[in-house]
């Protein structure tokens, strides 16, 4: 029953797909170009209704479907064709779209050659149609058929080759941070370990000189004075290059996650003193930014910029990728959360789809 519930919760097509999935529907519209010359029966009417409503189930479960599966859902796509073959030139869709199912055969020479079955079945489906409705099917089931399916494998192919980058990126920022932590573990120990040992033998030796040596007690606590003064004059000197790194690391990584995606990264970064709570906001926009990008966006080139303005610390990211909307941005990517740190800080955080995406952070700095 949760399996049967989880199922039922979750969406028709996987969030990665975006929305674009849902408009290749629109071709069944092939369908109905029949009855612009012949008066459909009521019968034929219904059939073809309850075929639309189970075609879109085999649809929708053909993004979700992994082995055997796939072929299973490009059979049933081929035997929904050849049933309305006879009756209705627009069943070469069925076909066109089995040959975009086969993109999900998880080997490329055994999906190309799934594309090949599916038009051949389609062209031996073609022979129970009699007259010129025969080519009303033939045409566009090979003129689009086959491109239509090579088309959805280069866009499955490259879909994987972003999710392996990204789990690549999440791999590589996890190490970086144990080896931060390990890192500021040290420095820690380095800096404050000698300093508070000092601190406690002084503190021990004037407490035993305060009754009879009072001169040699107020020596000593002079020294416990510059010993602490020098100890936290370290330990701040330390706070600002890890702040320094922090920003710092987020940029390189930047860097090295839009070169492997092959971005072009123009980046202008001003060098501003900023309070560690928002440079780690900062920071942490500069990663989200970058991977919705690498993720989403299919860009070429992408413009970084943080610089000081009337007072703010201010992170443009621009990519000419082909996003138009925040839509599918929506889901699982931090940006809320990143919203509401923003405003935490009194700051603000925009979004501009148009010519690819835009991006806007202001922080008091």
């Amino acid at each position: 029953m949760t399996t049967l519930r989880q199922a039922l919760a979750r969406p028709w097509i996987p969030p990665e797909y975006g929305k674009r999935q849902y408009l290749w529907l629109l071709s069944l519209g092939y369908l109905f170009w029949k009855f612009a010359y012949v008066t459909p029966s009521a019968l034929e009417v219904v059939l073809l209704a309850l075929t639309l409503v189970a075609f879109f189930a085999l649809y929708c479960c053909s993004y979700w479907a992994r082995g055997w599966q796939v072929h299973a859902c490009v059979a049933a796509g081929c035997v929904i064709g050849a049933l309305w073959a006879r009756w209705n030139p627009g069943a070469a869709s069925f076909f066109i779209f089995a040959c975009a199912m086969c993109a999900r055969i998880p080997l490329a020479r055994r999906a190309v050659g799934g594309m090949l079955a599916v038009v051949g079945a389609g062209v031996a489906a073609s022979f129970v149609i009699e007259g010129p409705m025969q080519m009303m099917f033939l045409m566009p089931l090979m003129l689009v058929g086959l491109p239509v399916g090579l088309s959805t494998l280069m866009d499955e192919r490259q879909r994987a080759a972003r999710a392996q980058l990204l789990r690549k990126q999440e791999e590589v920022e996890h190490m970086a941070r144990i080896a931060e932590r390990e890192r500021i573990s040290r420095d820690l120990h380095d800096l404050l370990g000698h300093s508070l040992s000092l601190i406690a033998l002084k503190a021990e030796l004037a407490r035993k000189l305060a009754g009879r040596d009072p001169e040699a007690c107020a020596r000593e606590i002079a020294d416990i004075e510059t010993s602490a003064r020098t100890a936290l004059a370290e330990v701040r000197t330390a706070v600002t290059g890890y702040r320094e790194s922090g920003l710092a690391q987020a940029l390189a990584s930047a860097r090295a996650s839009l070169q492997a995606a092959d971005v072009v990264l123009d980046e202008r970064v001003e060098r501003i003193d900023l309070a560690p709570a928002v440079e780690h906001v900062v920071a942490l926009a500069v990663r989200e930014a970058v991977t919705n990008i690498v993720r989403h966006a299919r860009a070429s080139r992408c413009t970084l910029s943080l610089s000081r303005e009337q007072g703010n610390a201010v992170l443009r990211v621009h990519d000419d990728g082909r996003l138009r909307n925040t839509d599918e941005l929506r889901h699982g990517n931090g940006l809320a959360g990143m919203q509401e740190r923003v405003a935490a800080l009194g700051g603000r955080l925009k979004l501009a789809a148009g010519d690819g995406l835009a991006l806007e952070l202001q922080v008091p700095a």
